[in-house]
C-alpha cells in the first residue's frame, strides 16, 4: 500500500502522518478480501513527504520497498494499492515484474505522466467527481493513455465522494477488496501454468472489465458511462 503527501517536500513524514493514517483501515478490508489463501499486506515508508519533481521519491522508495519484500519472501504477485500521491507511485512502478496489477484511489496523474510501463497489465482508477485535491478528469484521460499502451485500464467514478475517502467509504472498501482479490486470483492461476517462467504475468489478466461500472452512482444502483469502459 501505497499513502499520499504532497508535490514537494523533502524532509521525512511527520510522526502523525495523516495520509498514512487515512489508508490503513483498507487493511482490514485487503486481509478479508484475501481470507483463506496466502497474503501478506505492507505498507511502504516514504523518506521525503513529496514527490519532488523528477526525483520521484515516493515511486523510488515504493520499488526499494517492493525489492525489499521479494528478497525476503521470495517471487510473490503483488497487487499494488495507492491513494493519491501514492496512487501515482503505484501507476509509475507498475512495470516492475512482480507487479500483477494496480488499483490507484484518487490518483495523482499529471498530463504527462508515463503509461508504457503499464503494458499488458490490469490498471484500475477510482475516483470522486467531487474530489477537490486531485482532478478526476486528469484520471479518465490516463485511462485513455494507458489503454492506447497496451494497457487494460479501466476508470470508475465514485459519485459523491471526496479525496479523502471518507464519504461513501463503504463504497471504496467494497471495491478496493473485490478488484484487489480478482487481481490476485488471476495471477495465482497463471502461476499455477506448467509451462515455466513468467506464467503468473501472463495469466495476470485481473477482473473482467466488461462487468466492471464506470459509475457507482449509489450502493444499490450503477451505471455505465461513455470513455471509461
Amino acid at each position: 500500500m501505497l499513502h499520499g503527501g504532497r508535490a514537494r517536500g523533502l524532509g521525512p513524514p511527520t510522526a502523525l502522518n495523516l495520509p498514512s493514517r487515512r489508508l490503513r483501515p483498507f487493511v482490514s478490508t485487503l486481509v478479508r478480501a484475501t481470507a483463506g489463501v496466502p497474503a501478506l499486506v505492507a505498507q511502504a515508508r516514504y523518506r521525503c513527504r513529496g514527490w519532488n519533481g523528477r526525483r520521484a521519491d515516493p515511486a523510488q522508495d515504493a520499488r526499494a520497498a517492493l525489492d525489499t519484500l521479494l528478497a525476503r519472501y521470495g517471487d510473490l504477485p503483488v497487487v499494488l494499492l495507492g491513494h493519491s500521491m501514492g496512487g501515482r507511485a503505484a501507476l509509475h512502478i507498475a512495470g516492475h515484474p512482480a507487479v500483477r496489477g494496480v488499483v490507484a484511489l484518487a490518483p495523482w496523474c499529471p498530463e504527462y505522466e508515463p503509461t508504457a510501463q503499464l503494458a499488458g497489465k490490469p490498471a484500475v482508477l477510482l475516483h470522486s467527481d467531487r474530489d477537490r485535491m486531485t482532478d478526476p478528469l486528469a484520471s479518465w484521460a490516463f485511462v485513455e493513455r494507458a489503454r492506447e499502451q497496451g494497457a487494460r485500464a479501466h476508470g470508475i467514478q465514485i459519485t459523491g465522494s471526496d479525496h479523502a475517502m471518507l464519504r461513501r467509504s463503504a463504497v471504496w472498501h467494497e471495491w478496493v477488496g473485490r478488484l484487489v482479490a480478482e487481481m490476485l486470483g488471476a495471477a495465482r492461476e497463471g502461476g499455477a501454468d506448467d509451462s515455466g517462467g513468467g506464467g503468473a504475468q501472463d495469466g495476470a489478466l485481473g477482473p473482467d472489465f466488461a462487468a466492471l461500472p464506470t459509475e457507482i452512482v449509489s450502493t444499490r444502483r450503477t451505471r455505465s458511462l461513455p470513455g471509461r469502459s
